[in-house]
């Protein structure tokens, strides 16, 4: 099922299950029964039939409970985790005729370098402790095949510089930094190769709220001015509010409610997102 080029993602019929599975995984779990855990063999059932289309230049959130599936999804679309079932497509890979989760170990390492970018929660995850800031931005520009030493000096002084770290610090190492600082990094190596495709997984997860505000303002200010589209995994409804401009609603493993982000947060028509949203707003 090939994806409009009005889109730069189309996800259809995902699933992630953990365990050995049997028939009554996908019939006995989900909102309805309360539980993502099946009650016959004890598989954990992640995700199941999650689909939707991201557009261009468009965020997209994800918010849930813990639990619900929302970082799983985010894992298994970077192919950090292998999906049990789907479809994705990517607009600018295979003229988007082509099943992303179908491709071989070396065709979806070469996605995740040239056309994805990552941003975790732990910043630790994203970057290599071991490496400079400056080092960080082109570990990711050599697994593009950018190899010329001034070029990728000069690419990562201005990521750097334009996620606010000093160019004065480029030569610094993530533990002289600040939980802030490590979390503009790891945006800047994932923004090193131009991707027209963005991964936010809770990135303001234990930062203080000052430093939440400038993180928000620069992912904002960074989609505005690139046109990035981003995935922006959240349980925070107010980190959701101000970047998404559509939002999908996650619980036990399957999509309950998708829409406007000021429809979902001002008229909820699920039960579950209306306890969600008086819960957290």
């Amino acid at each position: 099922m090939p994806a409009s080029n009005a889109f730069v993602l189309r996800v259809t019929n995902l699933a992630k299950r953990y365990g050995q599975g049997c028939p009554s995984c996908y019939a006995l779990t989900g909102p309805a029964f309360a539980t993502n855990i099946c009650p016959c063999c004890g598989s954990i059932v992640a995700c199941h039939d999650i689909g939707f289309d991201l557009e261009e230049g468009e965020i997209l959130g994800i918010v849930g409970e813990s639990g619900s599936g929302k970082s799983t999804l985010v894992r298994c679309l970077y192919f950090d985790e292998e999906v049990t079932g789907g479809e994705a497509f990517l607009a600018a890979y295979g003229k988007g005729g082509v099943n992303l989760f179908a491709e071989s170990s070396q065709r979806k390492r070469f996605i995740r370098n040239h056309l994805m970018g990552m941003v975790y929660q732990n910043p630790l995850l994203g970057i290599k402790p071991h490496f400079t800031a400056g080092g960080n931005v082109a570990e990711k520009l050599l697994t593009a095949d950018v190899y010329n030493y001034a070029d990728i000096r000069a690419r990562a002084a201005s990521l750097l510089t334009r996620t606010e770290i000093p160019r004065a610090r480029m030569d610094d190492f993530p533990a002289r930094f600040s939980g802030g600082m490590q979390q503009r990094v790891q945006i800047a190596k994932a923004l090193a190769n131009n991707p027209p495709l963005l991964f936010l997984d809770e990135i303001t997860t234990g930062l203080d709220l000052s430093v939440q505000a400038r993180v928000l303002d620069l992912v904002k200010e960074i989609q505005r001015e690139l046109g990035i589209a981003m995935l922006v995994v959240s349980h925070d409804l107010g980190v959701i509010r101000m970047l998404a401009d559509r939002t999908a609603v996650l619980k036990n493993g399957r999509m309950v409610e998708i829409g406007l982000t000021d429809q979902i947060l001002e008229d909820p028509q699920h039960q579950y997102t209306q306890l969600l949203v008086h819960s957290m707003l």
